[in-house]
């Protein structure tokens, strides 16, 4: 870990810092935006997952609502 400090002023130079090196700064930002995406796109596809339309087969329609009704 080298840090290059300047004896003359207050400025210490910290190669770490994505401020001061431009590529650093822009490849963190993508990444964090891609697997932010990535994340967000996931959890919602588990969530309508778990969230399922589930098939219940004992409720019956009203005999006035089906193709043919049968009325009184």
């Amino acid at each position: 870990m080298d840090i290059q400090h300047n004896t003359q002023g207050s400025d210490i130079d910290n190669q770490y810092d994505i401020e001061l090196n431009k590529p650093s700064k822009s490849r963190f930002l993508f990444l964090l935006s891609f697997f932010g995406f990535f994340i967000f796109a996931w959890a919602g596809c588990y969530n309508l997952y778990e969230h399922k339309y589930q098939r219940n087969d004992k409720i019956t329609a009203p005999d006035n609502t089906l193709y043919d009704p049968k009325y009184k």
